[in-house]
Parts: structure tokens; C-alpha cells; sequence
């Protein structure tokens, strides 16, 4: 969407009625499926009460601004990949309310293939265990769009990207949702979006990156916004991934000090 569609949505998402309608019940937190209302306008949202997290041993709390976090950070970058989002009042007290982003069904961004090589058009993550005895090549598609969020995710340390948080809308845009373990101060990068490691990132994101620099310096009004979301301890490690990301210019390879993959992995 586009950025004045965004502001439109974050208006109604921060100002608007919200009704519950369902429950996600597959969520490890309390997640809400929701109807908004305001002005003649509606949309479907999603509502994650604080009161209804279950707190991490690494990531106590927060969950909900760490949420509003990676849609300031998105939107910071001008991909537009985390769907608008907002920190607000309630049902049942305060929690992030994003907007529905409902998946194409027929895109396909993960696969398993039998052979040692991924393929053109896809790039390979490492060999998945699919029975006792037979293993089988983990592969995502080599999209500009996935591209963008690996960068994205970089940049947030995503301790969670799972098949399950990718939304390629039907309207060929691609979102990422559940950011609620991500800005650790230690490295916790966990992804399925290891198909570029090491390699050297493209110049728009080297441009992008130079961009978040300067936009993260204290007194912007990025870093008073992420202030009110983040811990400072927190706020100066992402200015130093950032930095850390420019002088390499390489996407991130595994740590070794942390699994890689998250569990499970969709």
C-alpha cells in the first residue's frame, strides 16, 4: 500500500471501534480477530492484548511495542513490509492492534526439493530431516521482496522469522507479521530467510541503510518515537546493527551461538 493509504489505516486503526469477532487460537499468545470502525470506515484487524502475553525468559515483556517497533522501522525504510500497526486501548486493555493482511493462497515462498541445488528462481537454506532416514533441501524464493525483509529483519534481529509469518497479498506485495521477539540486545537473529548469508546486499539496500542511520539518530523523531517502544539499551544496539550491517554490506550469516532456524519452522 501505499503511504497515504498507510497513514489512513494507522488513523483508523488508532481511532476507530474495535469489535472482537474471533480468536487465532493457534497463536502462543492471546490473539484477537477484530473488526474496526470509524467514520464510515472498517477494516479486519488484529488486537494482541498485553494481558494476554506469555513472557519469554529472554523477552520478559513488550512483546506489543516490539510489534510497533518493526512497523516504524518498515515504514523507515520505505518497503512498506510490516502491515500499519498501532499501541492502543482495548477490549481488553491496552495491546497492538495491526491491520488484516489476508494471504494468497496460491503463492508459494517455502519449499522442500529432493535435489542438492535449489534451483533457479530459489535459494537454499539448509537440509530439513522429512523422515528417519531421508533429508530433503529447504529452499525460499529469490524474491527482491524477501530480499528486503531478510534486510529488515537484520536490521530488527527477528529472534522468529517463521513460514507461517510471510503474507504475499494478492496483490503480488509480500508483508511480515509477529515481531514481538525481535530488538534483543544480544545477537537472536532466527530466520528461514538464510538464503543470502554472506553475500553482498544490493545497492538499494546499502542506500536504505545509510538512510536508517541518519534517521536513527538521537533527537529524530524516529528515535523519540522508538524511545517510547524500546528500552534505550535496546535503541543503541539497533543503531549499532545498523552501522555494524553498513561497514560489512553483507547480509548476516548464523552465529553459531544461537539456532538459526526457528522452531517450528512454519
Amino acid at each position: 500500500m501505499s503511504s497515504h493509504q498507510a497513514l489512513a489505516a494507522v488513523d483508523l486503526l488508532a481511532r476507530g471501534e474495535l469489535t472482537v469477532r474471533g480468536q487465532v487460537r493457534e497463536a502462543s499468545n492471546a490473539v484477537l480477530f477484530c473488526s474496526v470502525a470509524y467514520e464510515g470506515e472498517e477494516a479486519a484487524c488484529v488486537y494482541k492484548p498485553v494481558a494476554g502475553e506469555r513472557p519469554l525468559w529472554d523477552f520478559p515483556d513488550g512483546a506489543a511495542q516490539r510489534e510497533v517497533a518493526a512497523y516504524e522501522l518498515s515504514e523507515a525504510t520505505g518497503w512498506g513490509l510490516v502491515p500499519p500497526t498501532v499501541l492502543r486501548d482495548g477490549p481488553y486493555g491496552e495491546g497492538m492492534v495491526q491491520l488484516w493482511v489476508e494471504a494468497d493462497p496460491e503463492a508459494t515462498l517455502l519449499a522442500l526439493v529432493e535435489d542438492e541445488e535449489p534451483g533457479e528462481g530459489w535459494k537454499a537454506v539448509g537440509p530439513a530431516r522429512i523422515a528417519e532416514d531421508r533429508t530433503a533441501l529447504l529452499v525460499h524464493a529469490d524474491l527482491p521482496e524477501l530480499r528486503r525483509l531478510a534486510v529488515l529483519d537484520a536490521v530488527i534481529n527477528n529472534g522468529d522469522r517463521k513460514g507461517g509469518h510471510l503474507l504475499p497479498a494478492p496483490d503480488g506485495r509480500l508483508y511480515g507479521i509477529d515481531h514481538g521477539v525481535s530488538f534483543h540486545v544480544d545477537d537472536k537473529l532466527r530466520t528461514l530467510l538464510w538464503g543470502w548469508a554472506g553475500e553482498e546486499m544490493t545497492e538499494e539496500a546499502v542506500a536504505v541503510l545509510a538512510t536508517l542511520d541518519a534517521r536513527l539518530a538521537p533527537g529524530t523523531p524516529l528515535a523519540e518515537r522508538l524511545a517510547g517502544l524500546l528500552t534505550a539499551a535496546e535503541v543503541d544496539a539497533l543503531r549499532a546493527r545498523v552501522a555494524l550491517l553498513r561497514r560489512t554490506g553483507r547480509h548476516p550469516v548464523p552465529s553459531g551461538e544461537w539456532p538459526a532456524i526457528p522452531w517450528p519452522p512454519v
